[in-house]
């Protein structure tokens, strides 16, 4: 780790360097030179992304983007050149690195202690929108292909189904049922999106609260963070998987699915902080079908843990047995709470977004 960390344009020596956060995909760590500065050395994993230099392309475009609109360098990742001048390094293994500044007085939450701590929340990924509204986003790699495609999601759904590699399938019939009960509401938004009713934007993908960093003293929204599923997107994905995780009022792999239900305060909370940031740049098109991206973030996460539950839990790390069926039901449950409450998550959009 030292070795491939001397390969970049660093304020000191490489002094300490240890694991650091809870991702599960890459692997991180906080690297401290010996001038006492800080730094996050990740490795990519390239299991999970096939084309690291069109990802680093993405980042490095993006980020330089980012930074030209907001001169605080708190509010935008910055990534560290190797001394030959690139964004990442390959060291002799054919192992890829990369470096980004660390974002000091920080903090990242994995769950939100208020709904202020989501509001900001919210204002991170609506300022993120905002700021990336005039990038051209088909100019982006599709680092990870059909990532939002739910249609294409029930396909890999209905092709563990017919594989049952570990005959988990009797196990499951009734989540079964549930998924592909609403497989044509499922495409909505692909239609549209087709019928060129919504654009292609800069989208992050992955909108969780902990891929937000907020100032540790304030709570004000710094930076996003976690950019390697920045690609052409919908604005309805990146508002619903927020919500999806967010606003639900349990952990995402909750075994008490009585627990499990939409919080409508965390709701319209999010909503207000990502309207107050991109509101005005997105169309009414679009506006009108976030809380569909709500119901469809959540429909597509269920079906993606049912599947890989199917298959063995060959994607996603799992802590216990039937991990992912526990992450599937309460996605399930979520989501009909959703359905319950349908017609005041969308009144409650048509009030903040009424032009």
């Amino acid at each position: 780790m030292l070795e491939a960390a001397k390969q970049f344009q660093l304020q000191g020596n490489p002094e300490s360097c240890r694991p650091y956060g809870e991702g599960h995909i890459n692997q991180t760590y906080l690297l401290i030179t010996d001038e006492g500065v800080w730094y996050i050395l990740q490795k990519i994993n390239p299991r999970v992304f096939r084309d690291i230099p069109a990802l680093m392309e993405n980042i490095g475009r993006v980020t330089r983007h980012l930074a030209r609109h907001d001169a605080d360098p708190r509010r935008v990742l910055t990534l560290v050149p190797t001394h030959s001048g690139q964004d990442y390094h390959q060291d002799p293994e054919g192992k890829c690195w990369r470096v980004y500044v660390f974002v000091r007085d920080s903090l990242c939450l994995q769950a939100p202690e208020s709904s202020r701590d989501f509001y900001s929340s919210g204002q991170a990924f609506g300022r993120f929108q905002r700021q990336l509204a005039d990038f051209p986003a088909d100019s982006l790699h599709e680092t990870i292909r059909d990532f939002h495609n739910t249609p294409e999601r029930f396909r890999q759904l209905e092709a563990a189904i017919a594989a049952d590699p570990l005959g988990r399938l009797s196990g499951v019939q009734a989540e079964v049922d549930f998924a592909l009960a609403r497989r044509e509401r499922g495409g909505r938004l692909q239609r549209l999106q087709k019928e060129g009713q919504l654009l292609s934007r800069v989208t992050h993908n992955d909108t969780k609260l902990n891929n937000v960093l907020l100032d540790a003293a304030s709570r004000e929204p710094l930076c996003v963070i976690d950019l390697d599923t920045v690609m052409p997107g919908l604005a309805a994905h990146d508002f619903g998987d927020s919500v999806r995780f967010g606003a639900s009022t349990a952990a995402e792999d909750e075994t008490d699915l009585s627990l499990v239900s939409l919080s409508l305060e965390m709701y319209q909370a999010y909503a207000q902080g990502f309207l107050a940031q991109c509101g005005e740049s997105l169309t009414q098109a679009e506006l009108d079908c976030l809380p569909e991206g709500a119901w469809a973030m959540t429909l597509e996460c269920g079906i993606r843990f049912l599947a890989d539950y199917l298959l063995g839990d060959t994607y996603y790390r799992i802590r216990r047995a039937r991990h992912n069926l526990d992450r599937c039901r309460s996605q399930f449950k979520l989501l009909e709470d959703m359905e319950a409450k349908w017609p005041r998550m969308a009144e409650i959009l048509e009030g903040l977004t009424a032009r």
